[in-house]
């Protein structure tokens, strides 16, 4: 298991692995062999022969399979006869009483024919050896052969035809089956069973080695999507592994700052931008009065386009803090607060739906959108539902809606659709921004719809 410990490359590992499942195999084929007996051919005798051609049925041999008879077909003799074969078909003429032109052997595989020869018991009247005289296993012919009858065998498969008279060929032949068990074959199938039950183990933990820091990637690419400040893969598994996690690290760590630069930076021009709009406001004293109201409110709205930007920038920048929280209770709570403000609000009866993520944020997500309901439709209605891996929250309006072409660009910073719109009647243009960087902050996202009975319905995706 040397080959296995962690850090290893994986060549090494999946090296290791082959070559130790080739070696357990080897032994427990060597095992198998040199503790089991071997096999026992299958027999088949002359007479078990015979008696099915002569029945034309089906017997049951001794050593073998059962015999089968066919009526039809031909035999045909691969190449020409040996003494062994030419005295079997010798005895099976004599036994069939038919010309041994008439019968025919086809093995494929060379010679199977043996003659055994069974000892013949003395009879009980015989007289007993002289008591000094070893005992011998069945009597002698003279000349020292054993007395004994011959039997003609042959083993393996085979098919023996003799010919009738119509010039059809009767056909003897072992029973094929698909799924044999002999011995031999229990035995292979023994040395199968025992090797994919050694082997097995060893492979179950080597693959559940691979696939840890597998999915340690999926799950940390996840976590990295929701949030660029979570903590780093750790540094665990083989050479190729660990190359991989450390640059998986150093990619997170590059988008951390890229991200807090950037955030830094329009913070930082925000902040910037008061000092130059504070003299403004102190320098159109001096302009005629006609010019007086436009301009200062230029700088007001400015003004207000700089403190949402400082707000969204401090909102992104704040450490979340991820915890579980019902969806439904959340948009109820809204909902109550903006209908005691005087809003037109309702929530539909909705499901249970528990999710991990972070209730400032996802409150102001909600907030921002009855909002946009309630200012440009004039009511809000909204609900939370599970669908598949994802939590969805639904609010709808009976407003106007947005053109088909503008569905996705109302996400865009500081865009506004609504030419009308200003600080009376419509917002600076980050709202549907910040509601779209706090659901993809959780690893969902925020479409718009039109309904088609009137309306706007935004749909909020976050994985539960």
């Amino acid at each position: 298991m040397t080959l296995l410990r962690r850090g290893a490359p994986l060549f090494v590992q999946a090296l290791g692995l082959v070559i130790i499942t080739l070696v357990a195999a080897q032994l427990i084929s060597i095992a198998v062999i040199f503790n089991l007996p071997p096999p026992p051919p299958e027999f088949y005798r002359s007479s078990e022969i015979a008696r099915a051609i002569k029945t034309a049925q089906s017997v049951p041999t001794r050593d073998g399979r059962l015999l089968i008879v066919r009526h039809h077909g031909s035999v045909r003799a691969i190449g020409p006869d040996n003494p062994r074969r030419a005295e079997f078909k010798a005895e099976m003429s004599r036994l069939l009483d038919v010309p041994v032109n008439r019968i025919e052997i086809q093995i494929d595989n060379g010679p199977r024919f043996f003659v055994r020869r069974q000892p013949v018991t003395p009879p009980k009247t015989a007289p007993a050896p002289p008591p000094n005289r070893a005992r011998e296993p069945f009597a002698r012919e003279p000349g020292g052969r054993p007395q004994g009858k011959d039997e003609q065998l042959m083993f393996g498969d085979f098919k023996l035809g003799v010919r009738q008279s119509d010039g059809h060929w009767l056909i003897v032949e072992p029973k094929p089956t698909l799924f044999r068990f002999d011995s031999w074959q229990q035995r292979v199938l023994l040395i199968l069973l025992l090797s994919v039950a050694a082997v097995t183990p060893l492979a179950w933990l080597f693959a559940r080695r691979l696939a840890q820091p597998i999915t340690a990637f999926a799950d940390a690419a996840e976590r990295l999507g929701k949030d660029p400040r979570t903590p780093p893969l750790a540094m665990s598994g083989s050479s190729e592994v660990l190359a991989a996690a450390t640059a998986f690290n150093m990619m997170q760590e590059r988008l951390r700052r890229y991200v807090e630069d950037r955030t830094a930076m329009v913070g930082a021009i925000a902040h910037d931008l008061r000092t130059p709009l504070t003299r403004l406001k102190f320098r159109i004293e001096a302009t005629p009065d006609d010019v007086r109201p436009k301009l200062a409110a230029d700088i007001d709205q400015m003004e207000a386009m700089i403190a949402a930007t400082l707000g969204f920038v401090r909102d992104t920048s704040r450490p979340a803090e991820r915890t579980k929280l019902e969806l439904s209770s959340l948009l109820e709570s809204v909902m109550d607060e903006a209908a005691e403000t005087g809003g037109d609000t309702n929530v539909d009866r909705s499901e249970k739906v528990v999710i991990e993520g972070d209730p400032v944020a996802l409150k102001r997500l909600v907030a921002n959108l009855v909002e946009n309901a309630l200012k440009y439709g004039g009511a809000a209605r909204g609900r939370v539902y599970a669908e598949g891996p994802m939590a969805i929250i639904e609010i709808e309006d009976d407003g106007p809606g947005v053109p088909p072409a503008e569905l996705e660009r109302v996400f865009e910073p500081f865009y506004r659709g609504e030419p009308s719109r200003n600080r009376e009647t419509g917002g600076i243009g980050l709202g549907l921004a910040v509601v779209r960087s706090l659901a993809r902050a959780h690893g969902g996202d925020v479409t718009l719809h039109n309904r088609t009975d009137g309306g706007l319905r935004a749909c909020v995706f976050l994985p539960a």
